[in-house]
Protein backbone atom coordinates (compact mmCIF):
# COMPACT_ATOMS: atom_id res chain seq x y z
CA UNK A 1 0.00 0.00 0.00
CA UNK A 2 0.99 3.41 -1.16
CA UNK A 3 2.39 6.24 1.69
CA UNK A 4 1.32 8.49 -0.42
CA UNK A 5 -2.50 9.76 -1.78
CA UNK A 6 -3.78 8.19 -5.11
CA UNK A 7 -4.61 11.89 -6.37
CA UNK A 8 -1.23 13.11 -6.07
CA UNK A 9 -0.09 14.91 -8.86
CA UNK A 10 3.53 14.57 -8.26
CA UNK A 11 5.61 11.89 -7.76
CA UNK A 12 7.69 11.04 -4.96
CA UNK A 13 10.58 8.65 -5.44
CA UNK A 14 11.94 6.50 -2.63
CA UNK A 15 16.13 6.18 -2.71
CA UNK A 16 18.37 4.47 -0.92
CA UNK A 17 21.91 6.27 -1.38
CA UNK A 18 25.15 4.38 -0.11
CA UNK A 19 27.13 7.11 1.65
CA UNK A 20 31.21 6.78 1.75
CA UNK A 21 31.44 9.74 4.12
CA UNK A 22 28.89 8.00 6.60
CA UNK A 23 30.66 4.93 6.30
CA UNK A 24 32.65 4.05 9.65
CA UNK A 25 31.13 6.98 11.45
CA UNK A 26 31.95 7.24 15.25
CA UNK A 27 28.12 6.16 16.04
CA UNK A 28 28.22 3.27 13.95
CA UNK A 29 25.03 4.72 12.54
CA UNK A 30 23.78 2.75 8.92
CA UNK A 31 25.95 4.55 5.90
CA UNK A 32 22.96 3.10 3.78
CA UNK A 33 20.10 5.98 4.09
CA UNK A 34 17.09 6.72 2.67
CA UNK A 35 16.61 10.21 0.19
CA UNK A 36 13.20 10.88 -1.03
CA UNK A 37 12.72 13.33 -4.31
CA UNK A 38 9.56 14.87 -5.08
CA UNK A 39 9.39 15.55 -9.19
CA UNK A 40 6.81 18.25 -9.75
CA UNK A 41 3.38 17.91 -12.00
CA UNK A 42 4.22 17.35 -15.68
CA UNK A 43 7.99 16.84 -15.22
CA UNK A 44 7.28 13.31 -16.98
CA UNK A 45 6.14 15.12 -19.98
CA UNK A 46 8.61 17.61 -20.57
CA UNK A 47 12.22 18.16 -20.69
CA UNK A 48 12.45 21.53 -18.54
CA UNK A 49 14.67 21.91 -16.20
CA UNK A 50 13.60 22.40 -12.30
CA UNK A 51 14.68 24.79 -9.40
CA UNK A 52 15.36 22.48 -6.22
CA UNK A 53 14.63 22.40 -2.46
CA UNK A 54 15.82 20.71 -0.31
CA UNK A 55 14.36 19.67 3.19
CA UNK A 56 15.51 18.88 6.33
CA UNK A 57 14.21 17.43 9.09
CA UNK A 58 13.93 18.43 13.06
CA UNK A 59 15.99 16.53 15.88
CA UNK A 60 14.51 12.71 15.70
CA UNK A 61 13.00 13.82 12.68
CA UNK A 62 12.95 10.32 10.60
CA UNK A 63 12.18 10.52 6.42
CA UNK A 64 8.54 8.56 7.13
CA UNK A 65 7.53 11.51 9.23
CA UNK A 66 7.11 13.47 5.80
CA UNK A 67 4.64 10.99 4.84
CA UNK A 68 2.59 11.10 8.34
CA UNK A 69 -1.23 12.08 8.00
CA UNK A 70 -2.30 13.47 11.15
CA UNK A 71 -6.17 13.87 11.66
CA UNK A 72 -7.15 17.23 9.95
CA UNK A 73 -3.57 17.93 8.54
CA UNK A 74 -1.58 17.59 5.51
CA UNK A 75 1.57 16.61 5.21
CA UNK A 76 4.43 18.78 3.70
CA UNK A 77 4.38 16.98 0.23
CA UNK A 78 0.98 16.72 -0.49
CA UNK A 79 0.12 20.30 0.58
CA UNK A 80 2.91 21.65 -1.68
CA UNK A 81 1.73 19.27 -4.59
CA UNK A 82 -1.37 20.77 -4.38
CA UNK A 83 0.33 24.15 -4.80
CA UNK A 84 1.86 23.07 -7.70
CA UNK A 85 -0.86 21.49 -9.46
CA UNK A 86 -3.35 24.29 -8.92
CA UNK A 87 -0.67 26.52 -10.34
CA UNK A 88 -0.38 28.29 -6.75
CA UNK A 89 3.68 28.47 -6.69
CA UNK A 90 6.21 27.50 -9.17
CA UNK A 91 7.18 23.95 -9.64
CA UNK A 92 10.37 22.69 -7.85
CA UNK A 93 11.52 19.30 -6.74
CA UNK A 94 11.97 18.54 -3.06
CA UNK A 95 14.68 16.65 -1.75
CA UNK A 96 13.93 14.78 1.61
CA UNK A 97 17.21 14.57 3.51
CA UNK A 98 17.86 12.32 6.19
CA UNK A 99 20.42 12.58 8.37
CA UNK A 100 19.42 10.71 11.54
CA UNK A 101 21.92 9.65 14.56
CA UNK A 102 21.56 7.19 17.36
CA UNK A 103 21.37 10.05 19.53
CA UNK A 104 18.10 11.65 17.50
CA UNK A 105 19.76 14.09 15.02
CA UNK A 106 23.13 15.48 13.41
CA UNK A 107 22.66 19.47 13.59
CA UNK A 108 23.72 18.68 9.63
CA UNK A 109 27.81 19.61 10.38
CA UNK A 110 30.52 17.36 10.63
CA UNK A 111 31.70 16.45 14.07
CA UNK A 112 34.45 13.84 15.82
CA UNK A 113 31.25 12.90 17.70
CA UNK A 114 28.58 11.99 14.67
CA UNK A 115 30.32 12.00 11.67
CA UNK A 116 30.35 13.99 7.96
CA UNK A 117 26.60 15.23 7.36
CA UNK A 118 27.57 18.28 6.38
CA UNK A 119 30.03 17.11 3.82
CA UNK A 120 27.67 14.16 3.03
CA UNK A 121 24.50 16.34 2.21
CA UNK A 122 26.72 18.95 0.36
CA UNK A 123 29.31 16.19 -1.31
CA UNK A 124 27.13 13.21 -2.17
CA UNK A 125 23.45 14.08 -2.09
CA UNK A 126 23.38 17.40 -4.08
CA UNK A 127 25.74 15.84 -7.18
CA UNK A 128 23.88 12.50 -6.55
CA UNK A 129 20.82 14.15 -7.11
CA UNK A 130 21.56 16.77 -9.68
CA UNK A 131 23.06 13.91 -11.95
CA UNK A 132 20.09 12.06 -11.41
CA UNK A 133 17.00 14.54 -12.17
CA UNK A 134 16.38 17.54 -14.36
CA UNK A 135 17.53 20.64 -12.08
CA UNK A 136 18.61 23.49 -12.65
CA UNK A 137 22.24 23.06 -11.29
CA UNK A 138 23.54 25.88 -9.89
CA UNK A 139 23.22 27.83 -6.71
CA UNK A 140 20.88 30.83 -7.91
CA UNK A 141 18.29 27.73 -8.09
CA UNK A 142 19.25 25.85 -5.41
CA UNK A 143 17.51 26.28 -1.90
CA UNK A 144 17.28 24.69 1.44
CA UNK A 145 14.48 24.35 4.32
CA UNK A 146 14.31 23.10 7.42
CA UNK A 147 12.64 23.33 10.92
CA UNK A 148 14.06 23.22 14.46
CA UNK A 149 17.42 21.87 14.08
CA UNK A 150 16.64 21.48 10.41
CA UNK A 151 16.43 25.43 10.13
CA UNK A 152 19.68 25.21 12.26
CA UNK A 153 20.96 23.02 9.22
CA UNK A 154 19.22 25.53 6.29
CA UNK A 155 20.86 28.52 8.05
CA UNK A 156 24.61 27.30 8.96
CA UNK A 157 24.78 25.54 5.36
CA UNK A 158 24.03 28.22 3.20
CA UNK A 159 26.55 30.54 5.19
CA UNK A 160 29.01 27.79 5.00
CA UNK A 161 28.50 26.80 1.18
CA UNK A 162 26.82 29.52 -0.30
CA UNK A 163 28.50 28.36 -4.16
CA UNK A 164 25.79 25.32 -3.35
CA UNK A 165 22.68 27.35 -2.15
CA UNK A 166 21.88 31.01 -2.88
CA UNK A 167 18.39 30.35 -0.94
CA UNK A 168 16.72 29.26 2.65
CA UNK A 169 14.32 29.03 4.78
CA UNK A 170 13.94 28.62 9.04
CA UNK A 171 11.16 27.47 10.69
CA UNK A 172 11.60 27.88 14.06
CA UNK A 173 15.42 27.16 13.40
CA UNK A 174 17.76 26.83 16.31
CA UNK A 175 19.27 30.27 17.21
CA UNK A 176 20.51 32.28 19.95
CA UNK A 177 21.83 29.71 22.06
CA UNK A 178 21.50 31.35 25.33
CA UNK A 179 17.90 31.89 25.30
CA UNK A 180 17.58 28.61 23.29
CA UNK A 181 19.54 26.21 25.80
CA UNK A 182 20.54 27.87 29.31
CA UNK A 183 16.58 27.10 30.66
CA UNK A 184 17.22 23.82 29.54
CA UNK A 185 20.37 23.12 31.14
CA UNK A 186 18.99 24.47 34.47
CA UNK A 187 16.21 21.85 34.25
CA UNK A 188 18.59 18.65 32.92
CA UNK A 189 20.45 19.06 35.91
CA UNK A 190 17.77 18.62 38.01
CA UNK A 191 16.63 15.67 36.21
CA UNK A 192 19.51 14.20 36.57
CA UNK A 193 20.31 14.34 40.28
CA UNK A 194 18.15 10.81 39.90
CA UNK A 195 21.35 9.24 37.51
CA UNK A 196 24.14 10.94 39.97
CA UNK A 197 24.57 13.80 38.15
CA UNK A 198 25.59 10.59 34.61
CA UNK A 199 23.46 11.66 31.83
CA UNK A 200 24.98 8.05 30.37
CA UNK A 201 23.57 6.50 33.06
CA UNK A 202 20.32 8.17 32.45
CA UNK A 203 21.01 6.89 28.60
CA UNK A 204 21.75 3.16 30.02
CA UNK A 205 18.06 3.92 31.52
CA UNK A 206 16.57 5.35 28.48
CA UNK A 207 17.61 2.53 26.16
CA UNK A 208 16.03 -0.65 28.16
CA UNK A 209 12.81 0.77 28.31
CA UNK A 210 9.92 2.22 26.21
CA UNK A 211 11.14 5.51 24.91
CA UNK A 212 9.82 8.91 26.13
CA UNK A 213 8.39 7.57 29.18
CA UNK A 214 9.80 9.67 31.17
CA UNK A 215 9.41 13.40 31.66
CA UNK A 216 13.17 14.02 31.45
CA UNK A 217 13.55 12.02 28.54
CA UNK A 218 13.57 14.67 25.37
CA UNK A 219 15.33 17.48 27.63
CA UNK A 220 18.45 14.95 28.43
CA UNK A 221 18.17 13.33 24.77
CA UNK A 222 18.48 16.69 23.15
CA UNK A 223 21.37 17.74 25.33
CA UNK A 224 23.27 14.71 24.87
CA UNK A 225 22.69 14.24 21.41
CA UNK A 226 23.55 18.24 20.47
CA UNK A 227 26.73 17.71 22.53
CA UNK A 228 28.10 15.26 20.41
CA UNK A 229 27.82 17.10 17.84
CA UNK A 230 28.89 20.69 19.10
CA UNK A 231 31.18 19.72 21.55
CA UNK A 232 32.46 15.58 21.41
CA UNK A 233 36.31 15.18 22.84
CA UNK A 234 38.87 14.25 20.79
CA UNK A 235 37.63 10.57 20.73
CA UNK A 236 34.11 11.16 19.83
CA UNK A 237 32.83 11.43 23.56
CA UNK A 238 29.92 14.27 24.58
CA UNK A 239 30.89 16.70 26.57
CA UNK A 240 28.22 18.51 28.26
CA UNK A 241 28.67 22.26 28.25
CA UNK A 242 27.16 22.91 31.99
CA UNK A 243 27.91 20.92 35.19
CA UNK A 244 25.75 18.32 35.44
CA UNK A 245 25.48 18.72 39.63
CA UNK A 246 24.57 22.77 39.51
CA UNK A 247 23.77 23.68 36.64
CA UNK A 248 26.86 26.02 36.12
CA UNK A 249 28.28 26.41 32.59
CA UNK A 250 31.60 25.37 31.57
CA UNK A 251 32.84 28.29 29.64
CA UNK A 252 35.04 26.45 27.06
CA UNK A 253 32.80 23.81 26.23
CA UNK A 254 29.62 26.68 26.06
CA UNK A 255 31.95 28.16 23.38
CA UNK A 256 31.93 25.12 20.94
CA UNK A 257 28.12 25.39 20.90
CA UNK A 258 27.91 29.49 20.98
CA UNK A 259 30.16 29.22 17.76
CA UNK A 260 27.43 27.24 16.15
CA UNK A 261 24.63 29.43 16.73
CA UNK A 262 23.38 31.26 13.26
CA UNK A 263 23.18 35.03 15.47
CA UNK A 264 26.73 34.66 16.29
CA UNK A 265 27.94 33.36 12.68
CA UNK A 266 26.17 36.04 10.71
CA UNK A 267 28.81 38.61 11.14
CA UNK A 268 31.45 36.15 9.61
CA UNK A 269 29.73 35.06 7.00
CA UNK A 270 28.26 38.22 5.76
CA UNK A 271 29.23 37.98 2.38
CA UNK A 272 27.27 34.73 1.89
CA UNK A 273 24.23 35.97 3.81
CA UNK A 274 24.37 39.23 1.18
CA UNK A 275 24.50 36.29 -1.78
CA UNK A 276 21.26 34.84 -0.69
CA UNK A 277 18.58 35.37 -3.44
CA UNK A 278 15.96 34.75 -0.61
CA UNK A 279 15.54 34.34 3.08
CA UNK A 280 12.64 32.78 4.98
CA UNK A 281 12.55 32.94 8.89
CA UNK A 282 9.70 32.38 11.36
CA UNK A 283 9.03 30.99 14.41
CA UNK A 284 6.28 31.07 17.02
CA UNK A 285 5.55 33.47 19.62
CA UNK A 286 5.14 31.15 22.32
CA UNK A 287 8.24 28.74 21.11
CA UNK A 288 9.27 26.11 24.23
CA UNK A 289 13.10 27.00 23.58
CA UNK A 290 12.23 31.28 23.08
CA UNK A 291 13.38 30.39 19.31
CA UNK A 292 11.54 33.17 18.62
CA UNK A 293 14.06 35.78 20.26
CA UNK A 294 16.53 33.50 18.30
CA UNK A 295 14.50 34.31 15.24
CA UNK A 296 14.34 38.36 15.90
CA UNK A 297 18.13 37.81 17.08
CA UNK A 298 19.01 36.09 13.72
CA UNK A 299 16.79 38.77 11.55
CA UNK A 300 18.79 41.56 12.88
CA UNK A 301 22.15 40.11 12.30
CA UNK A 302 20.95 39.25 8.71
CA UNK A 303 19.72 43.28 8.57
CA UNK A 304 23.51 43.97 9.87
CA UNK A 305 25.23 42.03 7.27
CA UNK A 306 23.44 44.42 4.59
CA UNK A 307 20.84 41.67 3.40
CA UNK A 308 18.20 43.85 1.53
CA UNK A 309 14.75 43.81 3.41
CA UNK A 310 12.93 42.14 -0.35
CA UNK A 311 14.78 39.48 0.36
CA UNK A 312 13.66 38.53 3.37
CA UNK A 313 10.22 37.21 4.57
CA UNK A 314 9.99 37.53 8.44
CA UNK A 315 7.36 36.35 10.14
CA UNK A 316 6.35 35.39 14.05
CA UNK A 317 2.82 33.64 13.95
CA UNK A 318 0.82 32.92 16.81
CA UNK A 319 1.69 29.12 18.11
CA UNK A 320 4.43 27.18 19.74
CA UNK A 321 7.70 25.21 18.69
CA UNK A 322 5.14 21.89 17.39
CA UNK A 323 2.62 20.98 14.48
CA UNK A 324 4.10 24.29 12.70
CA UNK A 325 4.33 21.86 8.95
CA UNK A 326 1.61 23.75 7.33
CA UNK A 327 4.01 27.10 7.19
CA UNK A 328 6.29 25.04 4.88
CA UNK A 329 4.21 25.00 1.95
CA UNK A 330 4.06 28.74 1.69
CA UNK A 331 7.72 29.19 2.28
CA UNK A 332 8.24 26.64 -0.44
CA UNK A 333 6.16 28.75 -2.15
CA UNK A 334 8.49 31.82 -1.79
CA UNK A 335 11.35 30.11 -2.30
CA UNK A 336 10.36 28.83 -5.35
CA UNK A 337 9.21 32.22 -7.03
CA UNK A 338 12.84 33.73 -6.35
CA UNK A 339 14.49 30.67 -7.87
CA UNK A 340 12.82 30.54 -10.95
CA UNK A 341 14.36 31.87 -14.27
Amino acid sequence: MSRWPAGLAGRVDEHTIDSELLRGNPLGDPHRRPLWVYTPPGYDGDGRRYPSVYLLLGFTGTLAAWSNQAAYRTPVPVATDGLFARGEAPPAILVFVDAWTTYGGSQYIDSLGTGRYHSYLCEEIVPWVDARYRTLPDRDHRAIAGKSSGGLGAAITSMLRPDLFGAFAAHSGDSLSEAQYIPHFLHAARHLRAYDGDIFRWWDDFRSRVSFTKPEDMRLLEILGVSACFSPADDGMPQLPFDPITGALRPRIWQRWLDWDPVRMAPDHAEALRAMRAIWIDAGTRDEWFLDLGALAFRQAIATAGVPDDRVHFELFDGGHFAVEYRQPPALTWLATYLTP
